[in-house]
């Protein structure tokens, strides 16, 4: 499959099965968020691996959003491990830990392995839960497994705006 294929096919599956996902493949996919690029390759990111049952169960605590899910990745970075523009001091890590949680996402998709990308969390709760670091910022949840066999992507997934209106040339 091309990668334009593998893109334009991915979509955030909502229902998973019980089948959980092997650890050959779960290293596969972390090691997709290992070789991206972070700012200056100063790899802020830290990726917790939620998959034990009682860790899934703390997970129930932090979001509202569940689908059955055997795997969850909780994408954060540390702050004190970003790079930052030195004119105003914005710092990298939310950046890179999307970096991060994409090629992540994309890596599953290639290996039959469904997710999506919980941003409606509730930060508190998962740094109580799973007894975060001060310095790690959560940014992302996604959610993974295998696809349920009646998993369909929502109605607007493949609703998608003409380039038109989110491609510019020099006409700005």
């Amino acid at each position: 499959m091309s990668f334009s294929q593998l893109a334009e096919s991915r979509f955030s599956a909502r229902k998973f099965s019980s089948r959980p996902v092997e650890p050959e493949k779960l290293e596969a996919i972390l090691r997709a968020g290992q070789v991206s690029p972070t700012a200056c390759n100063l790899q802020p990111q830290r990726v917790l691996v939620i998959q034990s049952p009682a860790a899934l169960e703390k997970l129930q605590k932090c979001s509202v959003h569940h689908f059955g899910e055997t795997l969850a990745l909780l994408v954060c970075y540390d702050k004190t491990e970003c790079w930052a523009r030195g004119y105003d001091g914005k710092a990298s890590g939310e950046t890179d830990a999307a970096i991060v949680a994409t090629h992540m996402m994309l890596a599953a998709w290639e290996l039959g392995i469904g997710s999506t990308w919980i941003m409606h969390f509730i930060p508190q709760a998962v740094e109580e839960e799973f007894s975060l670091p001060k310095a790690y910022e959560p940014a992302a949840l996604l959610l993974m497994g295998y696809p349920a066999e009646d998993c369909r992507p929502a109605p607007l997934h493949s609703k998608k705006k003409p380039l038109e209106e989110t491609v510019f040339y020099d006409s700005f």
